[in-house]
């Protein structure tokens, strides 16, 4: 709902961004990545570790990740090599692989977290039955990235969601499987998602689709 501009109380809200920069976050490097987990390492926040982790090999949206359950991750005794998620905006399932170091750190967290596998494998810290919140979790993506220097301006939740993305977009130049691993329904939000920074060279269109890719990748 809207509010007129003669509307008294409306002077004392602050646009939800204020102060805030708006549009594609960065996504991280390999040393950044290292960095954030020697930090939480040193600070012993087992499941920190472990939700950071699973966020850069997921790719997932804040949204999805905090509403994975344990039986989302775990097969029997262990944690599974990869899971599907259906993705709360499109409704689509994605596939994600959990890479050895990643499985381990989630297999500590779970260990000390307990519970049973209908349970959610990162809990609210208010209520244990719900999962946490996407606000709780940006305030530890801001939390985390401020600890190794980098300006929370700059990054946020996308950035963890882009990460691996952007990397594999780097070494192998397909678009289409960047956009199968976003759980992206159209190519084009794949571009967009990617942005400038990660399709740096020439742009040339691919046949009959009108999509940009990097001209150097194209040859691949």
């Amino acid at each position: 709902m809207g509010h007129s501009q003669f509307d008294d109380a409306s002077r004392e809200r602050a646009a939800w961004n204020a102060g805030k920069q708006v549009g594609t976050k960065r996504p991280l490097t390999q040393k950044q990545i290292w960095a954030i987990r020697f930090f939480l390492d040193r600070e012993r926040r087992i499941r920190d570790r472990a939700l950071f982790d699973l966020a850069i090999d997921s790719k997932l949206r804040g949204c999805d990740l905090v509403k994975i359950r344990i039986r989302d991750v775990v097969a029997g005794p262990e944690i599974r090599t990869r899971a599907i998620v259906v993705q709360q905006k499109t409704g689509r399932p994605v596939q994600f692989e959990i890479t050895s170091d990643v499985r381990a750190s989630m297999l500590a967290w779970l260990e000390r977290r307990g519970g049973t596998v209908e349970d959610y494998a990162f809990p609210s810290r208010i209520d244990h039955a719900h999962h946490m919140s996407t606000r709780q979790y940006a305030r530890l993506v801001d939390e985390w990235v401020t600890a190794i220097g980098l300006r929370q301006e700059e990054y946020g939740t996308h950035s963890l969601r882009r990460t691996k993305a952007s990397m594999i977009y780097k070494a192998t130049g397909n678009i289409r499987a960047i956009q199968i691993l976003l759980g992206h329904s159209k190519i084009e939000n794949t571009v967009r998602y990617l942005g400038s920074a990660t399709l740096h060279s020439v742009a040339i269109t691919v046949s009959g689709t009108g999509i940009p890719v990097c001209a150097d990748r194209a040859a691949r």
